[in-house]
């Protein structure tokens, strides 16, 4: 596609704040929360991520597109973001086991890019002024795009699970695995699921609003609560599943929106970050071992960490080295532990991938 040829566009953001760029190939309009991702890789597993769903995702790396895609690299079956902002979008790639172009891969899925925005100012602006809805487009009636987004609905109070969580319940692994898993899907990523294959388990993956008894009747060794895009309060449902699961002392693990759950099933407070983390570069200390972690975050809400300071019965594993917010947390007297940031990262970095490992520790201990 000739450069010449692509046309203005727009990212208007929700108090008025206009930068220019050129569409990608597709006309139209994308609106969402804007986020942005400083990972320097990995950009098709950022995209099929459901934990971003309803969101446009800014990428701080330079060059977008550069590798091509891959159908072993996705971490669901379509394409989550809202939409895609960028400086150089590259419409040929080098990558000799790429299947096709991202260019052809976002037009098969309908999914609205601009590039050529100077993505550093829009970064350095919302950095400042905090996550706020925006809208991309290529139309120029900037008063009727404001009409748009003024329509747009806040993340904070915003249930978004259900958009992404599987219909039906399915199967992931071999059956005769040493142990089962029944996870909750609130967004879950294939990655997660091929760890806990890995480790030996043979997995049943549930709907967002799956109860205890659904979930308890695949005789499960431990449950796992993952992922997922939106506001975790609204989770009213797996709220409860958790503290059924808790209350019976069964092995559990959550990531991310699922950790968050956990918290909110035991009275710990929530709350919408003024920016979230979002990257594969964030340090992490253990503060049981005093290790650091280099770790791959997407996240827009948070724990409260003072709450989880002062609650009897939890205490803090680990923190954030950036803001010193909370990173994850386990039960004194419970088998349950979670990890704000994701330990399955793909592609990497791999330092937090012991979680994993603990879960099933966890298990053997249970079941003795």
């Amino acid at each position: 596609m000739k450069y010449t040829k692509r046309k203005r566009a727009i990212l208007l953001l929700a108090d008025g704040t206009i930068f220019e760029g050129k569409s990608i190939g597709r006309d139209g309009t994308a609106y969402g929360e804007i986020c942005y991702n400083t990972g320097m890789t990995g950009y098709q597993e950022i995209f099929t991520d459901p934990s971003y769903f309803g969101q446009l995702m800014l990428s701080t790396n330079a060059h977008i597109g550069n590798y091509g895609v891959n159908e072993d690299e996705i971490e669901s079956e379509s394409i989550k973001i809202a939409g895609l902002i960028c400086k150089n979008f590259s419409f040929n790639y080098s990558r000799e086991n790429a299947q096709d172009s991202l260019g052809n891969y976002f037009e098969k899925e309908n999914i609205m890019a601009i590039s050529d925005v100077d993505t550093r100012a829009v970064v350095r602006y919302i950095r400042d002024k905090g996550a706020m809805n925006a809208i991309i487009s290529t139309e120029t009636d900037i008063d009727a795009l404001k009409e748009k987004l003024n329509a747009v609905p806040d993340m904070k109070g915003l249930e978004l699970a259900s958009e992404v969580s599987t219909k039906e319940s399915y199967y992931f692994g071999n059956e005769k695995a040493t142990f089962r898993i029944s996870a909750l899907d609130l967004g879950i990523k294939k990655n997660i699921l091929r760890n806990l294959e890995k480790r030996g388990c043979f997995i049943k993956v549930f709907p967002y609003n799956a109860s205890f008894e659904e979930m308890n009747s695949f005789n499960p060794d431990g449950f796992f609560l993952s992922n997922g895009p939106g506001d975790p309060e609204p989770l009213v449902e797996a709220q409860q599943l958790a503290k059924e699961i808790i209350t019976r002392n069964l092995p559990l693990f959550g990531i991310c929106l699922g950790h968050q759950v956990i918290a909110l099933a035991n009275g710990i407070a929530t709350y919408k970050m003024h920016n979230g983390h979002r990257g594969i570069n964030h340090p992490v200390k253990n503060t049981l071992s005093g290790k650091g972690e280099i770790t791959s975050q997407n996240h827009g809400f948070v724990v409260n960490k003072a709450e989880v300071e002062t609650h009897p019965d939890f205490e803090i594993t680990h923190v954030h080295l950036n803001d010193d917010t909370l990173a994850g947390m386990r039960m004194k007297n419970k088998n349950c532990f979670s990890v704000q940031y994701h330990p399955e990262a793909s592609p990497g970095p791999h330092d937090s991938s012991y979680l994993f490992d603990q879960f099933i520790e966890n298990i053997k201990a249970s079941k003795k």
